[in-house]
């Protein structure tokens, strides 16, 4: 893989679900970092950041800093409790990293990598017709507007000064401590109860958090990445029944599928008030995110099987600590 940085590296929402694996590659190849968190828990190289809105103060978080991999956000909740989520995931997300990116050319920085979502592009995308870097967006929902306004903000501010931006879009993501749909679907083969996903013929992309890590690491460094919005995905694309296949091997459990119509489950989940979710385990949404692998050189450490196995691995192990968190 090509790259031409060495300098030091700051990372928003360095102890989330990404920031974590980011932090981790990071600290292995010994490279010069900063973290930015809300709160002070010890933890070395950090810089207190209580806020990540419109209103936070990076100069001490951006000084002598070459690259900042932008991972904090107000992230995507299956049910909203605030009154006007738009207004709330702009605030984080939108003004908040525009604030981060004025912030950081003034102080010199070279390069800020957005960690984006597949949710700028829309909600579902068959087969035969994948999301792709050159699909138009078309977001549906307040989190997946308020991802492709800051990419567009973070343009307009690249375009008036030295700093360079690059946008990642990944699709549904697993590895260590995930949360969401697929850590309810964790629990539910743990748990050993039959599953009525065994009639879905879906086929849904996937991406490793450790794969993503290196991805966003990567575009911080390699020319070709400024200035550009990729799509990102390591495997081809799995169905849901596959994917309760492979992560109750990993497991070691066993894989219960009744072969439920996905209309019937559909229907069950709008009345339950989970029909978005439901939508999500019985639709499609593939990515094609071999532009991003031509342009940078890049190639997944882990394939589908073994970031699966990584996964289902931790989960195991997360419930064999009482008390430790695994979401």
């Amino acid at each position: 893989m090509s790259t031409r940085g060495t300098g030091r590296v700051l990372v928003t929402g360095a102890t989330g679900f990404v920031g974590r694996a980011v932090v981790a590659r990071l600290r292995a190849s010994g490279r010069p970092l900063r973290l930015a968190v809300r709160a002070d828990a010890g933890t070395p190289d950090a810089v207190v950041v209580p806020d990540a809105g419109p209103q936070a103060r990076w100069d001490e978080a951006l000084d002598g800093v070459e690259v900042v991999i932008h991972l904090a956000a107000r992230v995507h909740v299956m049910r909203d409790a605030a009154s006007d989520p738009l207004s709330a995931f702009r605030r984080i997300n939108v003004d908040g990293t525009e604030r981060l990116a004025r912030a950081a050319a003034r102080a010199g920085v070279r390069r800020l990598v957005f960690a984006s979502s597949i949710k700028v592009l829309g909600e579902a995308a068959p087969p035969d017709a994948p999301f792709d870097d050159a699909s138009p967006p078309r977001p549906l929902d307040p989190y997946g507007v308020s991802k492709l306004e800051a990419e567009r903000v973070l343009l307009a501010v690249a375009s008036t000064s030295t700093l360079e931006v690059a946008s990642l879009r990944p699709p549904l993501m697993h590895g260590p401590g995930v949360g969401g749909n697929l850590a309810r679907l964790l629990a539910w083969i743990d748990s050993g109860w039959p599953l009525p996903f065994g009639s879905v013929e879906n086929r849904r992309s996937l991406l490793a958090v450790d794969n993503f890590a290196d991805a966003l690491i990567l575009a911080g460094d390699h020319p070709a990445a400024a200035g550009r919005g990729f799509v990102v995905s390591d495997s081809p694309p799995l169905s849901t029944p596959e994917l309760v296949r492979r992560l109750a091997r990993a497991m070691d459990r066993p894989a219960r599928l009744l072969p439920v119509p996905p209309s019937w489950l559909r229907a069950a989940g709008r009345a339950a008030g989970g029909g978005a979710a439901l939508e999500r385990l019985t639709g499609s949404l593939c990515v094609d995110g071999s532009g991003f692998a031509r342009a940078l050189g890049w190639a997944p450490r882990l394939d589908a099987e073994a970031g699966l196995r990584v996964t289902a691995r931790a989960f195991v192990e997360g419930r064999a600590q009482p008390g430790r968190r695994i979401d």
